[in-house]
């Protein structure tokens, strides 16, 4: 599926907001983890953001093109958000993003049109991150449906999002083909051992 839908490409007008998820080592053994487990239910014990949270990169262009990937831990920097976007984001783009400071070096690095939309307002003149917003609130949702994702698969599940938005207005019957089919593109072997010592994929 990886494979199939690749990273993407944006133009135009881009929204870039990033998306947080709390690090989970859920189906870990315990003599395996890294730190003590977390209630379920209980937040990560540091305020704002921290390295126990995973940072999704998120940007949509108002054509619907999706760029989605799991990017690192914790805050990201200019140079991961360029080394993510460079050559995915067409020159000229104007690119739509919260206060975070680090697009502020990156849109410079890519010379892009840099939109800031201050905490608290919701656009400025005809620039928003409101599709953004909007679309992190329905992969949130959709999350939670599965009570728990382990970091070393959530790229997986990002992918499966990702492509249930791109299929959106098929039919349930082409949608289940198409997945059959579009899952299946590359071949890989893998043995259930190593899959499940996996570590998370970071762009």
């Amino acid at each position: 599926m990886s494979t199939f839908l690749g990273k993407g490409y944006v133009d135009g007008v881009v929204e870039a907001v990033e998306v947080f998820f709390a690090e989970s080592f859920k189906g870990t053994k315990p003599s395996n983890m890294p730190r003590h487990s977390r209630k379920r239910g209980k937040q990560v014990k540091k305020r704002g953001i921290s390295k126990e949270q995973v940072y999704i990169a998120t940007a949509i262009d108002r054509q619907g093109n999706l760029i989605m990937e799991l990017a690192c831990k914790g805050r990201i920097t200019s140079n991961e958000l360029e080394t993510l976007y460079d050559g995915h984001m067409a020159s000229g783009s104007i690119l739509c993003t919260d206060s975070h400071k680090s697009y502020i070096q990156f849109a410079n690095d890519l010379s892009l049109e840099h939109k800031r939309i201050k905490r608290g307002k919701h656009k400025e003149g005809l620039y928003h991150i409101q599709h953004i917003n909007a679309f992190h609130s329905n992969l949130k949702k959709w999350m939670n449906r599965f009570n728990g994702i382990a970091t070393k698969y959530i790229s997986n599940y990002i992918k499966w999002f990702k492509w249930l938005q791109i299929f959106d207005t098929d039919k349930e019957i082409i949608k289940a083909k198409n997945f059959m089919v579009q899952s299946n593109v590359t071949h890989s072997y893998i043995k259930i051992k190593d899959l499940k010592n996996r570590e998370p994929m970071y762009v």
